[in-house]
């Protein structure tokens, strides 16, 4: 069955690029509503639907941007908390052009949804079976859905800085993985790289307290890292998150070396223009106990370190 939110949540913040300040509060929607962001400060409240199709490339965050020209931005962290909390329909109302980075993860975005709660709606829920191999690259990046059960990521990252190095990660996303292993893992930058994202606009709502930063083998941040892959592990968030886009749940294996949010929209892209490599399933009990979201408690949040 397809779900909602039992009731509102709420969420303020500043946009980690816009640097504005921004209120979100996602609202219950009916059955094959998908998710719908409506920007409540512009005239008419115009709509967006969180639609590959609708996405505008870019190698830092991933934006929505509807026929009139209206842009939601930075929308892969809440993407994912849908994804893996099991949302399937919310409305999500935004005063701003960019939803807030919060602590730079997708773990308060996931407190909301569970402390919410979910409704189950009597409606079936069709996901995305992938049936054969989709891969796309650009440089020495990579991306590529193929055949599985379940929903599982595959990613490998490479920076020359000794704090990120080489890392590598593999996760079966079923029942909840996602909230215990990845949600709280927080986006990432470079030192050297802070000051040309500013100098072009980027970056202004960015500190050492949204952010993981690193210079060399030195990590700025305060407290250090969650997680000793905390790099992968965010990676592997927003390929969850920009993956959501397909308008559905995925049963595939997503495989990404040094891949982003251009190259998994790349790879969306060329997955729908190949009719003979994908389906529509619809979820019975034993397709459904496989997705990301399902039997997700507040246990498994108290289980995030």
């Amino acid at each position: 069955m397809q779900t909602t939110l039992k009731t509102d949540v709420t969420f303020e913040g500043t946009g980690l690029h816009s640097g504005e300040a921004v209120r979100v509060v996602l609202h219950p929607a009916p059955a094959n509503t998908g998710v719908v962001f409506r920007r409540t400060d512009v005239a008419g409240r115009p709509t967006l639907r969180a639609d590959f199709r609708d996405v505008i490339v870019s190698p830092l965050n991933t934006r929505l941007s509807n026929a009139d020209g209206v842009t939601v931005s930075t929308i892969e962290h809440l993407m994912a908390a849908f994804a893996g909390c099991g949302v399937h329909n919310v409305l999500v109302d935004i005063d701003g052009p960019e939803v807030p980075i919060l602590d730079g993860s997708a773990a308060s975005f996931v407190r909301g949804i569970v402390e919410a709660g979910l409704t189950r709606l009597s409606a079936p829920l069709q996901a995305i079976e992938i049936l054969g191999e989709v891969s796309v690259s650009d440089g020495g990046a990579t991306a590529t859905l193929s055949p599985a059960t379940t929903l599982q990521i595959d990613f490998e990252i490479e920076f020359s800085d000794a704090a990120i190095g080489r890392q590598k990660k593999t996760l079966n996303m079923a029942n909840g993985a996602f909230v215990r292993e990845l949600c709280d893992s927080r986006t990432f930058c470079r030192s050297a790289d802070v000051d040309a994202m500013r100098a072009k606009g980027l970056a202004l709502g960015g500190t050492v307290e949204n952010a993981v930063v690193v210079d060399g083998a030195d990590v700025l941040t305060p407290g250090g890292l969650r997680h000793a892959d905390e790099a992968v592990r965010h990676k592997m968030l927003d390929a969850l998150g920009d993956l959501y886009t397909a308008g559905a749940p995925i049963i595939g294996r997503y495989t990404g070396s040094r891949a982003g949010h251009a190259m998994t929209n790349k790879l969306l892209r060329a997955l729908f223009a190949q009719p003979d490599a994908w389906r529509f399933v619809r979820c019975d009990a034993k397709i459904a106990a496989r997705l990301p979201g399902v039997g997700v408690s507040m246990a498994d949040l108290d289980a995030v370190a």
